[in-house]
């Protein structure tokens, strides 16, 4: 792992004064603040970054340390042979046999502070910030509003965050306890193996001070709400379909964006027509004198009826298509088809008459529609 080098992150010289230095941390923290960057988690790494450089850079102390041996630790001493020593030789001062990191030399020595304190954030700092849960709704539409699309209207069950405490538990003007994972002290020590080092709690961030349980969430940071809105479901969903709804899940925590809700869409089936894909399919009767001499016929569609050419001589079961008559693509460029299949509807024959014409028929039409299957 790279050396960190703050000066670099703060966009500041190795001279700068304390003014330059504040007046820089600014105007990278708002540009980089959480709250201005809902979910963009490389924004929420630089401001990590950026509030750790400060917090070094900022104190004397911990910036003369980091100057001379690229990190800072409270429980450091200064190594035999004084500041003119580097962080290899410091590094080299200890023993690592046995260890898990041994031999992996000045990165792996830097990355154990990084475990061990994050940098010192405190909990429920920046460094915190929780989204909130996304959350399912189902919603039940007709056949029809799945094709043509619909305005609705919801009311969810979800979360907001608190405006007591907003969203971080705890009022921190009211109530002031002793923290009780430093016991008042505002330090924590960390091991790694044989190593101890102390830093600032990350509970109370270094303060040795909380604020106590807010009352209006217990301490949840997020408080139970129905709300009803108003959604639109595009034209051409099918059975199925998966529709996100931004920032209408739960809230997040610590100054985290909320979730986002996913609408769950189920398409009640229709009693005539049918659906796949972006076809409309449909099954429409016709008699044996219309399939045999041909016809027109209406024929039912979405938009209303429409005009269908039968021609002479149609067999039961074969499909004719009326383009442009299905369900539109969500992406409402191109619509699909609608597919009619005929189905031929054989006369009951009651009357002598009748009985004789259809010998007539067969005497005038002698084909065979099995000639085919005599091979088996």
């Amino acid at each position: 792992m790279a050396k960190e080098d703050y000066y670099a992150i703060l966009g500041v010289p190795r001279d700068a004064k304390e003014p330059e230095i504040k007046k820089a941390y600014r105007r990278l923290a708002r540009r980089n603040h959480p709250d201005v960057n809902p979910g963009d988690k490389s924004a929420e790494e630089r401001f990590k970054r950026i509030q750790e450089a400060y917090d070094v850079l900022s104190d004397k102390k911990k910036r003369t340390m980091y100057d001379q041996y690229g990190f800072y630790s409270e429980n450091f001493k200064e190594p035999t042979g004084g500041p003119g020593r580097g962080f290899s030789d410091f590094a080299r001062g200890f023993d690592f046999s046995g260890t898990d990191f041994a031999g992996s030399g000045e990165s792996s020595f830097r990355d154990i502070f990084s475990d061990l304190f994050g940098g010192g954030a405190p909990r429920g700092g920046p460094g915190d910030a929780e989204k909130g849960q996304d959350m399912e709704h189902h919603l039940n539409v007709s056949f029809e509003e799945g094709i043509r699309g619909i305005a609705t209207r919801l009311t969810v069950d979800r979360s907001e965050t608190c405006s007591t405490c907003q969203g971080f538990g705890t009022e921190r003007l009211r109530g002031q306890q002793v923290c009780s994972r430093c016991q008042g002290s505002g330090q924590e020590i960390k091991s790694h193996g044989v190593m101890r080092f102390s830093g600032p709690c990350r509970a109370c961030g270094g303060t040795g001070r909380i604020g106590g349980q807010c009352a209006t969430c217990a301490g949840l940071g997020v408080v139970p709400i129905r709300e009803s809105l108003t959604v639109r479901i595009p034209p051409g969903v099918d059975n199925g379909h998966r529709m996100r709804v931004p920032r209408k899940g739960g809230a997040g925590r610590f100054g985290g964006p909320p979730g986002d809700l996913y609408l769950i869409i189920s398409v009640r089936p229709h009693e005539f027509f049918r659906r796949e894909g972006n076809d409309i399919t449909c099954t429409v009767p016709i008699t044996v004198t219309e399939a045999a001499l041909g016809t027109k016929i209406e024929v039912p569609t979405l938009e209303g009826k429409t005009l269908l050419r039968i021609p002479p001589g149609t067999q039961g079961g074969q499909k004719f298509r009326l383009r442009g008559k299905g369900a539109p693509s969500l992406r409402g460029d191109v619509h699909g088809n609608q597919i009619v299949e005929v189905r031929v509807v054989v006369p009951r024959i009651a009357d002598e008459r009748s009985k004789e014409i259809l010998r007539e028929l067969a005497r005038l039409n002698p084909e065979n529609p099995r000639a085919s299957l005599a091979h088996f």
